[in-house]
């Protein structure tokens, strides 16, 4: 444990990733937050953006200038959007600086991969080999010692922990996977755009990047690594996945559903069983048995993923349910957990709170 206070810098912290940050760090009894970037907001105060944060944070947002920055600090959390934080990170980590980023430059462990889906060279290939990926409940021994840590999305961390324990005991064909999800609008970010207007999005649900969206990638190479390890070099992916997500008109959480077909026969309570034995020692996953339990009205506000498995006997076919808070669980709080991990603090430290009911 440290005897003085973790002084932390969010860079990018004027979306909703970056509030959520600053709400859970400002509850952090070892941590003290000692700069906030953001270039559209600089010289306002934080307050101005987040209301909710009056009390908690005085500062006022500062452009992204790393170099001075790394002067104060101990750790640094990166919520720059998707393609912005590879040079910043880059240079926080070549100043022996840990970092986790909460972006996805740094999930994909193949440059060429991260080309084909994010449409740009990756400015750090040598860095993807050294990351981590910042899922605790499947790689805590490696972030305990990691230097920079990539912070998986709130679509694949829900389809991966939902998954994992299928995968992890060969219990489905590894070529029937579908992942339907749905997330709440917060899930987009702060920037304006014509779908998230209330007018736009009220009383609807769409679609989106259908059998195109990012995370495929991502949700893909980590099951992967559940069945064999690393592939052999050159050869596909075992693992294939129909993902579509969702957005759906509320302010946050996320609801998985995944389905495939089991190899062999499983009844309900097996694999029920399955699961608790396989999270057994997770605070954060929380199996239910009841469908209407897994709902993102009860994780809301908290870093919980609740999660449920069912056996349709009939087709030979496994449902597995997932929901989380896409801006806790799915983004924030799990990087606060791998950072108390880092940092040798326990693992819970600012992130034990229930989700707000109702």
């Amino acid at each position: 444990m440290r005897r003085t206070r973790l002084r932390v810098a969010v860079l990018g912290a004027s979306g909703y990733t970056g509030g959520e940050l600053l709400r859970l760090l400002g509850c952090h009894p070892y941590v003290t937050v000692t700069n906030v970037t953001a270039d559209k907001s600089v010289g306002l105060p934080v307050t101005s953006l987040f209301p909710n944060l009056e009390t908690f944070h005085g500062f006022r947002f500062a452009p992204l200038h790393v170099e001075p920055i790394l002067k104060k600090v101990d750790l640094v959390f990166s919520a720059l959007p998707h393609t912005k934080s590879m040079e910043p990170v880059t240079e926080c980590v070549q100043a022996g600086k840990p970092v986790i980023d909460l972006s996805a430059d740094f999930r994909l462990t193949q440059a060429e991969t991260y080309e084909r889906w994010y449409g740009i060279p990756h400015a750090s290939p040598t860095l993807l080999k050294k990351a981590v990926y910042g899922l605790p409940e499947l790689h805590r021994a490696r972030i305990r010692w990691a230097r920079l840590v990539a912070a998986p999305g709130c679509y694949p961390t829900a389809a991966i922990l939902q998954l994992a324990p299928l995968l992890a005991h060969r219990m489905i064909q590894t070529d029937t996977i579908v992942v339907d999800s749905k997330s709440g609008i917060s899930g987009a970010g702060r920037s304006p755009a014509l779908p998230y207007h209330f007018a736009e999005a009220h009383d609807s649900m769409t679609a989106y990047n259908v059998t195109r969206h990012r995370h495929t990638p991502e949700i893909e190479q980590e099951l992967n690594r559940l069945l064999d390890g690393k592939n052999p070099k050159g050869k596909e992916a075992s693992v294939k996945i129909v993902f579509t997500p969702h957005l759906i008109p509320m302010n946050r959480g996320l609801l998985s559903t995944a389905y495939a077909k089991l190899r062999t026969p499983l009844t309900n309570d097996t694999a029920t069983t399955l699961y608790k034995d396989f999270y057994a020692n997770e605070r954060f996953v929380r199996i239910l048995e009841e469908s209407t339990s897994i709902s993102p009205t009860h994780v809301r506000g908290s870093n919980f993923c609740d999660i449920g498995v069912f056996v349709n006997q009939r087709t030979n076919h496994v449902v597995a349910v997932s929901a989380l808070d896409n801006l806790v669980k799915g983004a924030a709080g799990q990087a606060i957990q791998s950072m108390n991990l880092m940092m040798g603090f326990s693992e819970e430290t600012a992130l034990t709170s229930p989700g707000i009911f109702p």
